[in-house]
């Protein structure tokens, strides 16, 4: 049965399969209660009707069975009545019942007959294996079945006076099948006798076969009920899958900032829509994060190309110079060497700047550790005021700021700023102002110069990777343009952020805030 149904090809529509296969679960649960309601009706009904065959039997004076057993019913001719099973007059009294009044009903010996519906009839079993079939008495329409000697003796042993409701199922010689209970007729020092009275199962059986198309033709409309009430509630159930559906077919490689929608009033559906999202979420960084490797890549190789051409055309040049005769020269010799070496130092320190930038852009690698930022500038001051030269310096420090730094990483930025500031300051007139103080959880570094100021134009653009505001200036003092990125950078990596005030021919100021505990 399991293999046929295996061979059935399921539909591929989900709203189908799970239809069918409620349907199938319905229908064998109604096939499972109309077997157990056969059963249990079947039970009933013949308990119902041996126990009102026992009823009948037992209002009956046994005497009378007596009578009929050895023929003396009644003198023939006489008016002895026949104490009917039934009340004389209501319902069929079986074959020979033709006009006239009951009392004149005999039979051929001149008894009168006992009352019974003709598919009733009644035997007397004796223990010597004697059965008496009382058909004529009965006007029984068949003869009384019987069962082998065997049977009966068992129920000569065990047999009740009392109304018990027990019977047994008894196949006659033609086929059919009656419903027979059992009466001890014996009397204290004669044989033991145990009466019989049947009645054919068909009017029963039909009984329940009535019910059974009844129960089957409701099952039948509650099935089809089911179907009209369940498809709409079925298609609305399947409605989150459809949407997830619909969000999974709007996804691909470059759109994964789609998410599937959540919180559709199924717990199920909902875990397995928070599961896609975060795994979207996951792929989407991931993603993001190839295209950023491949952005900074690109950026590194157009960054190293652009600026490491201007030193290595110089070099090459003087070289060419040396090559075509100069080299005799010592003076020339001389300069050219000189100018060749300041080049291959920018170009160390532009690959040293590159590669710093291209760490801070992927995963920055920060070796934090408490500190204490008034302590790092005061290290420091001395480098600052050899670098200013005869420029004016000035500090203006809090002390006690402490946080989660990388000493080194923190120390280039306090240094580009201020070189910053020294390249754009007069050699003699110039000013630098340093100043550190906190508010709450954050810390304010400031540096702030008189120099000539970033117009309005380029301020926008200060931060960007090689942008010079002044060539010339930034060249001589051998910057690269990537100090401000590098330290845009660096603050960021410690969650931090900058900015810049500038007021042409007045003077810049930069900004940094940096996280930092709280006193």
């Amino acid at each position: 049965m399991i293999s046929f149904f295996k061979k059935i090809p399921a539909p591929r529509s989900l709203r189908k399969q799970l239809l069918a296969t409620s349907l199938i679960i319905l229908s064998v649960l109604l096939l499972l209660i109309g077997v157990l309601q056969y059963v249990l009706m079947r039970n009933f009904i013949y308990s119902n009707r041996a126990e009102s065959m026992e009823t009948q039997l037992r209002s009956v004076p046994r005497e009378f069975f007596y009578a009929l057993y050895s023929g003396n019913a009644g003198p023939p001719g006489t008016d002895t009545p026949g104490l009917g099973l039934e009340e004389q007059g209501s319902g069929s009294f079986g074959k020979g019942s033709q006009g006239g009044s009951p009392g004149n009903w005999r039979t051929s010996e001149g008894r009168r007959p006992l009352l019974l519906d003709a598919h009733t009839t009644i035997a007397v079993y004796s223990a010597d294996g004697t059965f008496k079939d009382l058909q004529e008495d009965t006007l029984s329409d068949s003869a009384a079945p019987r069962m082998d000697n065997g049977s009966y003796n068992e129920l000569l042993k065990r047999s009740s006076d009392k109304v018990t409701g027990d019977y047994k199922l008894i196949n006659a010689e033609d086929g059919s099948q009656h419903l027979a209970v059992f009466m001890n007729l014996a009397r204290p020092g004669e044989a033991r006798m145990l009466l019989q009275m049947s009645v054919g199962t068909g009017p029963l059986k039909d009984v329940i076969l009535r019910q059974l198309l009844i129960f089957a033709a409701l099952s039948l409309t509650a099935l089809l009920a089911g179907l009209f009430l369940y498809l709409p509630a079925l298609r609305k159930t399947l409605v989150p899958l459809s949407n997830m559906g619909e969000a999974a077919q709007r996804i691909d490689a470059g759109k994964l900032d789609v998410r599937f929608p959540v919180n559709q009033g199924q717990t199920e559906i909902d875990m397995l829509s928070h599961s896609f999202n975060g795994m979207l979420e996951r792929l989407e960084i991931s993603f993001h994060n190839e295209r950023e490797a491949k952005e900074q890549m690109r950026r590194f190789a157009a960054d190293a190309s652009h600026e490491l051409r201007t030193p290595l055309t110089s070099i090459h040049g003087f070289l060419e110079v040396l090559l075509r005769g100069a080299a005799d020269n010592k003076e020339q010799l001389y300069s050219a060497l000189n100018s060749m070496h300041g080049e291959s130092k920018r170009i160390n320190k532009l690959v040293e700047d590159l590669l710093l930038l291209a760490r801070m852009d992927g995963a920055p690698q920060l070796r934090l550790r408490p500190l204490l930022l008034g302590e790092v500038i005061d290290e420091m001051q001395p480098q600052l005021q050899m670098l200013a030269g005869n420029r004016k310096v000035t500090f203006d420090i809090s002390y006690g700021i402490s946080g989660m730094y990388d000493p080194d990483k923190l120390k280039q930025v306090i240094l580009n700023l201020f070189s910053n500031a020294v390249q754009h300051t007069d050699a003699g007139q110039g000013a630098v102002h340093l100043s550190l103080h906190a508010s709450g959880t954050e810390a304010q570094l400031t540096v702030r110069d008189n120099g000539s100021g970033i117009s309005a134009d380029h301020l926008p653009h200060v931060f960007d990777r090689f942008y010079r505001s002044d060539s010339s200036r930034t060249r001589k003092y051998g910057g690269s343009g990537l100090g401000l990125s590098i330290t845009k950078s660096i603050v960021e990596a410690h969650s931090g952020n900058i900015s810049v005030e500038s007021t042409p021919g007045e003077g810049t100021s930069f900004m940094v805030v940096l996280p930092c505990l709280q006193d």
